[in-house]
Protein backbone atom coordinates (compact mmCIF):
# COMPACT_ATOMS: atom_id res chain seq x y z
CA UNK A 1 0.00 0.00 0.00
CA UNK A 2 1.49 3.35 -0.79
CA UNK A 3 0.84 6.26 1.55
CA UNK A 4 0.17 9.79 -0.91
CA UNK A 5 1.52 12.36 1.52
CA UNK A 6 1.40 16.31 -0.22
CA UNK A 7 3.50 19.17 0.88
CA UNK A 8 3.00 22.46 1.75
CA UNK A 9 6.50 24.00 1.88
CA UNK A 10 4.66 27.48 2.34
CA UNK A 11 6.45 30.75 3.45
CA UNK A 12 9.87 31.79 5.45
CA UNK A 13 11.10 28.99 6.61
CA UNK A 14 8.48 26.57 6.32
CA UNK A 15 10.26 24.95 2.53
CA UNK A 16 13.70 24.59 4.85
CA UNK A 17 12.09 22.14 7.98
CA UNK A 18 9.27 20.63 5.43
CA UNK A 19 12.21 19.50 3.56
CA UNK A 20 14.49 18.39 6.52
CA UNK A 21 11.33 16.81 7.86
CA UNK A 22 10.31 14.61 4.59
CA UNK A 23 14.40 13.60 4.40
CA UNK A 24 14.55 12.02 8.02
CA UNK A 25 11.12 10.08 7.64
CA UNK A 26 11.28 9.04 4.53
CA UNK A 27 14.85 7.08 5.78
CA UNK A 28 12.71 6.48 9.30
CA UNK A 29 10.64 4.01 6.76
CA UNK A 30 11.65 0.43 6.21
CA UNK A 31 10.17 0.86 2.68
CA UNK A 32 10.40 4.37 1.06
CA UNK A 33 8.55 3.17 -1.57
CA UNK A 34 5.32 3.02 0.63
CA UNK A 35 5.56 6.82 1.01
CA UNK A 36 4.65 9.14 -2.17
CA UNK A 37 5.55 12.73 -1.88
CA UNK A 38 4.06 15.61 -3.98
CA UNK A 39 5.06 19.46 -3.00
CA UNK A 40 2.33 22.08 -4.10
CA UNK A 41 1.69 25.66 -3.49
CA UNK A 42 0.67 27.18 -0.38
CA UNK A 43 0.67 30.47 1.38
CA UNK A 44 1.54 33.45 0.57
CA UNK A 45 3.92 33.06 -2.44
CA UNK A 46 1.40 31.28 -4.16
CA UNK A 47 -1.23 34.48 -3.38
CA UNK A 48 1.44 36.43 -5.35
CA UNK A 49 2.06 33.92 -8.10
CA UNK A 50 -1.67 32.48 -8.64
CA UNK A 51 -3.44 35.32 -6.96
CA UNK A 52 -4.67 32.47 -4.08
CA UNK A 53 -2.78 31.31 -0.87
CA UNK A 54 -4.88 28.16 -1.49
CA UNK A 55 -4.97 27.40 -5.43
CA UNK A 56 -7.30 25.12 -6.83
CA UNK A 57 -4.60 22.18 -7.94
CA UNK A 58 -3.61 22.43 -4.03
CA UNK A 59 -6.75 22.03 -3.10
CA UNK A 60 -7.38 18.92 -5.33
CA UNK A 61 -4.31 17.40 -4.51
CA UNK A 62 -5.11 18.07 -0.26
CA UNK A 63 -8.32 16.39 -0.90
CA UNK A 64 -6.73 13.31 -2.55
CA UNK A 65 -3.95 12.67 0.00
CA UNK A 66 -3.67 10.73 2.52
CA UNK A 67 -1.49 13.57 4.55
CA UNK A 68 -1.29 16.88 4.49
CA UNK A 69 2.61 18.35 6.01
CA UNK A 70 2.81 21.91 6.00
CA UNK A 71 5.51 24.36 6.95
CA UNK A 72 4.26 27.74 7.87
CA UNK A 73 2.40 30.45 6.28
CA UNK A 74 2.22 33.98 6.09
CA UNK A 75 3.18 37.60 4.67
CA UNK A 76 6.64 38.84 5.61
CA UNK A 77 4.81 42.20 6.63
CA UNK A 78 1.94 44.04 7.01
CA UNK A 79 -0.53 43.32 4.42
CA UNK A 80 -3.06 46.46 2.84
CA UNK A 81 -6.27 46.22 4.33
CA UNK A 82 -8.09 44.85 1.06
CA UNK A 83 -5.74 42.20 0.58
CA UNK A 84 -6.49 39.28 1.84
CA UNK A 85 -4.51 37.09 4.74
CA UNK A 86 -2.66 34.02 3.35
CA UNK A 87 -3.80 32.71 6.64
CA UNK A 88 -7.26 32.13 5.59
CA UNK A 89 -5.98 29.86 3.08
CA UNK A 90 -4.82 27.68 6.08
CA UNK A 91 -8.20 28.06 7.58
CA UNK A 92 -9.71 26.80 4.44
CA UNK A 93 -7.83 23.66 4.85
CA UNK A 94 -8.03 22.75 7.80
CA UNK A 95 -12.01 23.30 7.33
CA UNK A 96 -11.68 21.01 3.93
CA UNK A 97 -10.25 17.90 6.02
CA UNK A 98 -12.53 18.22 8.66
CA UNK A 99 -9.74 18.34 10.79
CA UNK A 100 -11.52 19.88 13.72
CA UNK A 101 -9.26 18.74 16.93
CA UNK A 102 -5.47 20.03 16.78
CA UNK A 103 -2.91 17.48 19.61
CA UNK A 104 0.21 20.04 20.30
CA UNK A 105 1.81 18.39 22.93
CA UNK A 106 4.67 19.96 25.71
CA UNK A 107 7.39 17.28 26.81
CA UNK A 108 10.73 19.20 27.47
CA UNK A 109 13.58 17.02 26.13
CA UNK A 110 15.98 16.44 29.19
CA UNK A 111 18.80 17.48 27.94
CA UNK A 112 16.99 21.16 26.83
CA UNK A 113 15.85 22.15 30.39
CA UNK A 114 18.14 24.48 30.91
CA UNK A 115 16.93 26.33 27.17
CA UNK A 116 13.50 27.47 29.08
CA UNK A 117 13.29 30.81 30.77
CA UNK A 118 11.78 29.33 33.53
CA UNK A 119 13.80 27.46 36.39
CA UNK A 120 14.82 23.82 35.53
CA UNK A 121 12.82 22.42 38.89
CA UNK A 122 9.78 24.08 37.11
CA UNK A 123 9.88 22.71 34.02
CA UNK A 124 11.27 19.26 34.66
CA UNK A 125 8.67 16.35 34.39
CA UNK A 126 6.12 18.73 32.56
CA UNK A 127 4.14 16.55 29.85
CA UNK A 128 0.93 18.01 28.53
CA UNK A 129 -1.01 17.24 25.69
CA UNK A 130 -3.19 20.59 24.31
CA UNK A 131 -6.48 19.86 22.44
CA UNK A 132 -7.26 22.63 20.58
CA UNK A 133 -10.86 23.11 18.77
CA UNK A 134 -9.49 24.16 15.60
CA UNK A 135 -12.52 24.74 12.92
CA UNK A 136 -14.79 26.73 15.21
CA UNK A 137 -14.56 29.58 17.53
CA UNK A 138 -13.80 33.04 16.93
CA UNK A 139 -11.83 32.32 13.58
CA UNK A 140 -14.15 30.73 11.57
CA UNK A 141 -17.06 33.39 12.72
CA UNK A 142 -18.22 36.31 10.72
CA UNK A 143 -16.66 39.20 10.31
CA UNK A 144 -16.97 43.11 9.51
CA UNK A 145 -14.76 45.88 9.03
CA UNK A 146 -16.14 49.49 8.86
CA UNK A 147 -13.55 52.85 8.39
CA UNK A 148 -13.81 52.85 12.42
CA UNK A 149 -15.18 49.68 13.47
CA UNK A 150 -14.46 45.64 13.32
CA UNK A 151 -16.54 42.99 14.10
CA UNK A 152 -14.98 39.22 14.57
CA UNK A 153 -18.10 36.53 16.03
CA UNK A 154 -17.39 33.39 18.15
CA UNK A 155 -19.81 30.57 17.62
CA UNK A 156 -19.66 27.35 19.22
CA UNK A 157 -22.53 24.56 18.74
CA UNK A 158 -23.00 22.14 20.71
CA UNK A 159 -22.03 19.47 18.43
CA UNK A 160 -18.35 21.43 17.67
CA UNK A 161 -17.76 21.07 21.20
CA UNK A 162 -18.63 17.17 21.70
CA UNK A 163 -16.45 16.13 19.50
CA UNK A 164 -13.32 17.40 20.41
CA UNK A 165 -13.61 17.03 24.21
CA UNK A 166 -14.64 13.58 23.10
CA UNK A 167 -10.96 13.40 21.66
CA UNK A 168 -9.46 14.73 24.70
CA UNK A 169 -10.99 12.20 26.75
CA UNK A 170 -10.19 9.42 24.85
CA UNK A 171 -6.58 10.50 25.10
CA UNK A 172 -6.60 11.57 28.49
CA UNK A 173 -7.81 7.54 29.18
CA UNK A 174 -4.38 6.87 27.04
CA UNK A 175 -2.31 9.02 29.94
CA UNK A 176 -3.18 9.83 33.49
CA UNK A 177 -6.55 10.63 33.04
CA UNK A 178 -6.73 13.92 34.11
CA UNK A 179 -9.03 16.61 31.95
CA UNK A 180 -8.63 20.68 32.22
CA UNK A 181 -11.01 21.97 30.04
CA UNK A 182 -9.74 26.11 29.68
CA UNK A 183 -12.41 28.97 28.84
CA UNK A 184 -14.07 31.90 29.82
CA UNK A 185 -17.33 31.53 31.50
CA UNK A 186 -17.43 34.37 33.56
CA UNK A 187 -17.74 36.51 30.52
CA UNK A 188 -18.62 34.72 27.27
CA UNK A 189 -21.40 32.96 26.88
CA UNK A 190 -19.87 30.44 24.26
CA UNK A 191 -17.77 29.72 27.14
CA UNK A 192 -20.38 29.00 29.30
CA UNK A 193 -21.98 26.78 26.89
CA UNK A 194 -18.49 25.04 26.11
CA UNK A 195 -18.20 24.22 30.20
CA UNK A 196 -21.89 22.72 30.20
CA UNK A 197 -20.98 20.50 26.90
CA UNK A 198 -17.41 19.27 28.42
CA UNK A 199 -19.26 18.35 32.34
CA UNK A 200 -22.09 16.24 30.01
CA UNK A 201 -19.29 14.61 27.75
CA UNK A 202 -16.80 13.97 30.33
CA UNK A 203 -20.13 11.76 32.84
CA UNK A 204 -19.30 9.15 30.24
CA UNK A 205 -15.83 9.05 30.79
CA UNK A 206 -15.84 7.40 34.32
CA UNK A 207 -12.32 7.18 34.45
CA UNK A 208 -11.50 10.30 33.57
CA UNK A 209 -11.25 13.24 36.03
CA UNK A 210 -12.01 16.58 35.28
CA UNK A 211 -11.48 20.49 36.02
CA UNK A 212 -12.12 23.96 34.70
CA UNK A 213 -9.87 26.82 34.84
CA UNK A 214 -10.39 30.68 33.15
CA UNK A 215 -7.93 30.78 30.63
CA UNK A 216 -6.14 34.08 32.66
CA UNK A 217 -5.46 31.46 35.60
CA UNK A 218 -4.23 28.88 32.77
CA UNK A 219 -1.77 31.22 31.44
CA UNK A 220 -0.54 31.68 35.40
CA UNK A 221 -0.99 28.22 36.05
CA UNK A 222 1.44 26.88 32.63
CA UNK A 223 4.36 29.27 34.06
CA UNK A 224 3.80 28.42 38.06
CA UNK A 225 3.36 24.99 37.72
CA UNK A 226 3.23 23.04 34.23
CA UNK A 227 3.70 19.54 36.29
CA UNK A 228 0.29 19.65 37.55
CA UNK A 229 -1.79 19.45 33.78
CA UNK A 230 -2.11 16.17 31.75
CA UNK A 231 -4.65 16.86 29.45
CA UNK A 232 -5.97 20.40 28.36
CA UNK A 233 -8.51 20.88 25.86
CA UNK A 234 -9.97 24.29 24.93
CA UNK A 235 -11.46 26.44 22.38
CA UNK A 236 -9.36 27.35 18.85
CA UNK A 237 -8.41 31.31 19.96
CA UNK A 238 -7.46 30.00 23.25
CA UNK A 239 -5.49 27.40 22.29
CA UNK A 240 -3.23 28.73 19.76
CA UNK A 241 -2.39 31.50 22.75
CA UNK A 242 -1.28 29.02 25.42
CA UNK A 243 0.29 26.75 23.24
CA UNK A 244 2.65 29.52 21.92
CA UNK A 245 3.33 30.44 25.74
CA UNK A 246 3.81 26.82 26.56
CA UNK A 247 6.78 26.03 24.06
CA UNK A 248 8.77 28.26 25.74
CA UNK A 249 8.82 24.96 28.30
CA UNK A 250 10.23 22.94 25.84
CA UNK A 251 12.96 25.83 24.99
CA UNK A 252 11.92 26.97 21.74
CA UNK A 253 8.45 27.11 19.40
CA UNK A 254 10.84 25.54 17.09
CA UNK A 255 10.78 22.02 19.25
CA UNK A 256 6.54 21.81 18.90
CA UNK A 257 4.85 19.48 16.66
CA UNK A 258 1.35 19.20 16.07
CA UNK A 259 -1.19 17.09 14.59
CA UNK A 260 -4.67 18.13 13.16
CA UNK A 261 -7.21 15.32 13.50
CA UNK A 262 -10.93 14.44 12.54
CA UNK A 263 -12.79 11.29 11.96
CA UNK A 264 -11.77 10.56 8.89
CA UNK A 265 -8.14 9.50 9.39
CA UNK A 266 -6.31 11.86 7.32
CA UNK A 267 -4.69 14.36 9.56
CA UNK A 268 -2.49 18.14 9.02
CA UNK A 269 0.66 17.80 10.30
CA UNK A 270 3.15 21.11 11.09
CA UNK A 271 5.36 22.77 13.80
CA UNK A 272 3.27 25.37 15.73
CA UNK A 273 6.11 28.03 14.88
CA UNK A 274 5.82 30.76 12.06
CA UNK A 275 7.33 31.56 9.18
CA UNK A 276 10.32 33.64 10.57
CA UNK A 277 11.13 35.48 7.43
CA UNK A 278 14.15 36.88 9.06
CA UNK A 279 15.82 33.72 9.42
CA UNK A 280 14.36 32.47 5.64
CA UNK A 281 17.53 31.00 3.32
CA UNK A 282 20.43 31.27 5.76
CA UNK A 283 20.13 27.89 6.97
CA UNK A 284 19.80 28.14 10.85
CA UNK A 285 16.06 26.83 11.12
CA UNK A 286 14.74 24.36 13.86
CA UNK A 287 13.62 21.60 11.66
CA UNK A 288 12.91 19.56 15.39
CA UNK A 289 9.07 20.82 15.24
CA UNK A 290 9.00 19.80 11.45
CA UNK A 291 10.55 16.46 12.15
CA UNK A 292 8.52 15.22 15.31
CA UNK A 293 5.14 16.22 12.83
CA UNK A 294 6.64 14.28 10.37
CA UNK A 295 6.43 11.40 12.81
CA UNK A 296 3.13 11.37 14.31
CA UNK A 297 1.78 11.50 10.18
CA UNK A 298 3.73 8.53 9.85
CA UNK A 299 2.23 6.58 13.26
CA UNK A 300 -1.26 8.80 12.92
CA UNK A 301 -2.24 8.30 8.73
CA UNK A 302 0.28 5.89 7.51
CA UNK A 303 0.06 3.19 10.69
CA UNK A 304 4.01 2.77 10.82
CA UNK A 305 4.30 2.93 14.66
CA UNK A 306 7.86 1.69 14.43
CA UNK A 307 9.16 4.45 11.92
CA UNK A 308 7.54 7.24 13.91
CA UNK A 309 9.06 6.07 17.02
CA UNK A 310 12.73 5.59 15.28
CA UNK A 311 12.60 9.22 14.25
CA UNK A 312 11.14 10.70 17.28
CA UNK A 313 14.61 8.75 19.48
CA UNK A 314 16.92 9.60 16.38
CA UNK A 315 15.66 12.96 16.61
CA UNK A 316 16.31 13.27 20.49
CA UNK A 317 19.39 11.23 20.24
CA UNK A 318 20.84 13.99 17.89
CA UNK A 319 19.48 16.72 20.52
CA UNK A 320 21.30 14.80 23.08
CA UNK A 321 24.73 14.77 21.15
CA UNK A 322 24.62 18.74 21.51
CA UNK A 323 23.43 19.39 17.78
CA UNK A 324 21.64 22.40 18.61
CA UNK A 325 20.02 25.68 16.44
CA UNK A 326 20.46 28.98 17.89
CA UNK A 327 16.98 29.20 18.79
CA UNK A 328 18.88 26.78 21.40
CA UNK A 329 22.07 29.10 22.25
CA UNK A 330 24.25 26.48 19.66
CA UNK A 331 25.30 26.98 16.27
CA UNK A 332 23.93 24.40 14.28
CA UNK A 333 22.79 24.56 11.27
CA UNK A 334 19.66 23.26 10.09
CA UNK A 335 21.47 20.51 7.18
CA UNK A 336 23.71 19.72 10.44
CA UNK A 337 20.30 18.64 12.34
CA UNK A 338 19.27 16.88 9.21
CA UNK A 339 22.73 15.37 9.11
CA UNK A 340 22.78 14.18 13.11
CA UNK A 341 19.36 12.34 12.90
CA UNK A 342 19.97 10.46 9.70
CA UNK A 343 23.10 9.22 11.40
CA UNK A 344 21.32 8.25 14.47
CA UNK A 345 18.80 6.17 11.83
CA UNK A 346 21.62 4.54 9.87
CA UNK A 347 23.39 3.58 13.63
CA UNK A 348 19.85 2.33 14.65
CA UNK A 349 19.91 0.40 11.31
CA UNK A 350 23.14 -1.24 11.79
CA UNK A 351 22.27 -2.05 15.58
CA UNK A 352 19.22 -3.93 14.78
Amino acid sequence: MTHHIAVLGGDGIGPEVTQAAVTVGLAAVEDPSAIEVTWHDFGYGAQLECGESFPEATQVACARADAVLLGAIGAPGTLPADVPRPERGLLALRAMLGTYANLRPVRPHPDLIDASPLRPERVRGTDILFVRELTGGLYFGQRHTTEDQATDTATYTVAEIERVVRQACALAQTRDGRLTSVDKANVLATSRLWRRVVDEVVAAYPDVQHEHVLVDAMAMHLIARPTDFDVVVTANLFGDILTDEAAMLAGSIGMMPSASVGDQGRGLYEPIHGTAPDLAGKGVANPCGAMHSMAWLLRVSCGMEDAANRLEQAVDRAIASGVRTPDLGGTATTQAVVDAVLTNLEARQVAS
